[in-house]
């Protein structure tokens, strides 16, 4: 039978979806899965614990920009700009919100500051051509709002400035946060290297496409939105070493995972800057990742299947169930979870 977005369905209350980070980053619960499909409620303080020498973790340094941008049209109609990523340094790709849709021509003036110009359509995404005077990320850097996700029903406010990026965030460019990686207090970085766990870094810019609903049925006919992503060579020298020495390699977050799988889509890891729209669904052949540190994600989402694959769907139905009886908070000022890699015999398909 084809996977269809049903399969990845569940129910989930709506107080159960965080508004807001705790006090302190380090204060989440984490939900651990063992490999035998057993659960563990713990802290995230307790993660070193499930951590051992030898094991090599990997991050997504990337950096959120300013993306959310407000003007309006020539004829005074509003307009709201979400950066889904540049093209070059004065060029992008943007959702834009408005009564009608802007054609190619029409000029948009931003923050009251700068105008762009829309040069047509890209999917689902517009193509805005912006002053060239100033680079686009410096651009919405100055004059942009800090983009929360669609399901946080507040405004972005001071804290989230920043507490909506990692501590190690380095290089701008996604227009969401990697966030499981939001629960890395620089103490925790410390202790899991005094452990003899080393650290590695990869940038995957994350797009706005990454909220964007599975508009299909059967999961074949769905298209990834495509993602940038660098990975230094220092990195896959540790990830072959690590798995030389029997240890393990565990992404923090689904974005480090999809750029770790992505290149090493020929058999082996490589190094570079490319673009990405793997799509992971259960019957993946992953090469790379061993164990998953991530937030909980949205049914029917792309994120949901993912982490399906890499555990298996029966363990991530009973978890989360789980987790919904326990009242842990979701999405991305929620709580966590600990995953190690199921490889099932009989995978359902893959794309």
């Amino acid at each position: 039978m084809p996977l269809t977005v049903d399969d990845f369905d569940y129910d989930l209350p709506p107080r159960l979806i965080a508004q807001a980070p705790l006090p302190e980053r380090g204060a989440s619960r984490l939900l651990v899965v063992g490999d035998d499909g057993a659960l563990a409620d713990r802290r995230f303080g307790d993660l070193p614990e499930y951590i051992h020498s030898g094991d090599l973790l990997v991050f997504n340094d990337t950096r959120v920009l300013h993306a959310r941008l407000f003007g309006v049209k020539e004829s005074g109609g509003a307009v709201e700009v979400l950066l889904e990523r540049p093209l070059g340094a004065h060029e992008a790709l943007a959702q834009v919100r408005a009564s009608r849709s802007p054609k190619a021509g029409t000029r948009l003036r931003l923050a009251d500051a700068f105008d762009v110009t829309v040069l047509g359509r890209a999917g689902e995404f517009f193509h805005l051509r912006f002053p060239e005077n100033e680079e686009v990320v410096a651009l919405v850097e100055r004059h942009g709002k800090l983009p929360l996700p669609p399901y946080i029903q507040r405004a972005a406010a001071a804290d989230d400035e920043g507490r909506y990026q990692t501590v190690y965030a380095r290089e701008p460019g996604s227009v969401a946060a990697p966030t499981a990686g939001l629960h890395f207090e620089q103490g925790m970085l410390e202790t899991l290297s005094a452990r003899g766990a080393r650290l590695a870094w990869l940038t995957l810019n994350v797009g706005a496409g990454t909220f964007q609903p599975v508009r299909v049925h059967e999961l074949a006919d769905h298209r990834m939105h495509r993602e940038r992503y660098t990975i230094p060579p220092a990195t896959v020298d540790a990830v072959a070493a690590t798995h030389a020495a029997g240890g393990r390699v565990v992404a923090v977050g689904t974005t480090s995972m999809r750029a770790l799988e992505a290149a090493a889509r020929s058999g082996e890891l490589k190094a570079g800057e490319a673009e990405t729209d793997i799509f992971i669904v259960p019957g993946f052949r992953f090469r790379v990742v061993d164990a998953l540190v991530t937030n909980f994600h949205l049914p029917r989402s792309t994120l949901l299947m993912l982490v399906s694959a890499f555990a298996g769907r029966e363990t991530i139905r009973r978890a989360y169930a789980h987790a919904i009886a326990r009242e842990y908070r979701f999405f991305s000022y929620g709580d966590a979870m600990f995953l190690t890699r199921h490889d099932e015999e009989n995978p359902d398909h893959a794309l």
